[in-house]
């Protein structure tokens, strides 16, 4: 049995490895495929068909991760992104259409749908299982920073890649899939969670259970069911305000530098990782989840609608940052608040199903306001998108009056709280069953 030491340095290498190979095309994803040919709409709706690819294969592939196991689920991963990675630059070499990025976006989403919650729920798992005591919390903000890391070389790379030729990072992409393959075959094995085997008779009655544990320990729980609607909302402007900001940053330099994406991308992992340092200080203090959740939002919301009226490039790429950064903080702190309720055998089924709605409401964001900014402008995009944002602020004031254990930061779920190291009362985790985790 490994120790919880050896499982959390696994995952960080995983994670960062993934995430490096992910990032070498996120600063020059939509500048290649306006070199292929398609118009700004047409970019938002490959997008659009990716994150659709992910609505659609979100249940199957958390199905896979409960049953196969979730080694299983992320080998499948790396290997879909890989050919779907390549199918990108092949669809360019022959001058494909729009019909075929939007084909070979859907397999795409179908291979981040095998790595939403797998990775997570193995994670978790094994730590529970090795008597690991400590806060999920910091240890999601420790990857998180791993993963900005690893975006920041990735996104800096790929910028200068791109810059020799808009193909290259994709390439790149896919050998470090391979690699990312090589060591999770390794180096992950499911430790205190048993993978079982599910015939094709019975993939209907699992489908159905699948269903049932979907709506009952995700959207019947009230905390959770809030979480999901506020991922809903931000989802739908994020996916699009990722993918537009370089176009956009382009457009007010004035000049077409495609290694200036790949630099505003480094600074937005630089930024993420300063939000990820943010929740592993304010852990320290034992706040609750909320009010990192409300602040976040709050800020997100303004320097979105800000964006939209910016007049120079560096006011920009500040607003950026600031936007990009809030992620930092938004993102550990709802996968530990996730984590924290729901069981383990509906894990990654729960992780998945959030992903699910998350990437319903990026399908409808990159569509509507890939539209605004194709009859109006990238502009109007971010004050609009930025207003649709103010609707996640309600909800979390919601989710704070229920005043649930989860929303307390402590250790993982059944353990002790850290608080009672401060002079605190102790706060243990919601048990679930008795009571009620880019292209």
């Amino acid at each position: 049995m490994p120790s919880p030491q050896k499982i959390i340095r696994n995952y960080l290498i995983i994670a960062g490895l993934y995430t490096l190979s992910a990032s070498l095309i996120w600063g020059v994803n939509t500048l290649f495929l306006l070199d292929a040919g398609l118009d700004i709409a047409g970019v938002f709706i490959a997008n659009a068909a990716f994150s659709a690819g992910m609505f659609i294969f979100e249940i199957p592939t958390g199905m896979l991760a409960d049953t196969s196991g979730r080694r299983v689920s992320f080998l499948w991963s790396t290997a879909v992104l890989a050919l779907g990675t390549l199918g990108y630059v092949g669809i360019a070499a022959i001058g494909g259409s729009l019909t075929l990025f939007i084909i070979m976006s859907v397999i795409l989403g179908l291979g981040f749908t095998f790595y939403s919650g797998a990775v997570e729920a193995w994670l978790v798992d094994a730590l529970n299982a090795t008597g690991y005591d400590g806060k999920l919390d910091q240890i999601f903000a420790r990857g998180a920073v791993v993963t900005g890391g690893a975006m920041l070389l990735g996104t800096v790379s790929g910028g200068f890649l791109g810059n020799i030729n808009l193909a290259l990072p994709f390439v790149g992409r896919a050998l470090l899939l391979v690699i990312a393959f090589a060591v999770a075959y390794i180096a992950m094995h499911d430790i205190g969670y048993t993978p079982h085997k599910l015939t094709l008779s019975e993939t209907p009655t699992a489908m159905k259970k699948l269903a049932q544990d979907s709506l009952t320990y995700g959207w019947g729980e009230r905390p959770i069911r809030f979480l999901m609607l506020i991922s809903i909302i931000q989802s739908g402007f994020l996916a699009w305000g990722f993918y537009a900001w370089p176009p956009y940053l382009l457009e007010l330099l004035g000049q077409d530098a495609v290694w200036v994406a790949g630099l505003v991308s480094a600074l937005i992992a630089l930024s993420t990782m300063a939000g990820n340092a943010l929740v592993e200080w304010f852990s320290r203090y034992c706040g609750k989840r909320t009010t990192l959740l409300l602040w976040a939002a709050a800020v997100q919301t303004i320097a979105i609608i800000a964006l939209g009226f910016a007049g120079s490039f560096w006011i920009g790429v500040v607003l950026v940052l600031l936007m990009m950064g809030t992620t930092g903080v938004v993102g550990p702190v709802q996968q530990a608040f996730i984590h924290q309720i729901i069981p383990s055998e509906q894990r990654a089924t729960i992780v998945s199903f959030n992903s699910m709605l998350a990437s319903g409401g990026s399908t409808l964001g990159q569509s509507g306001l890939g539209a605004v900014a194709q009859s109006r402008s990238l502009a109007a995009g971010y004050v609009t998108g930025g207003v649709t944002t103010l609707l996640a602020l309600p909800l979390l004031l919601l989710l704070r009056r229920l005043n649930d254990e989860a929303d307390i930061i402590v250790g993982t779920a059944g353990k002790q709280a850290a608080c009672a190291a401060q002079g605190m009362p102790e706060v243990t985790a919601v048990d679930p069953k008795t009571s009620h985790a880019v292209i």
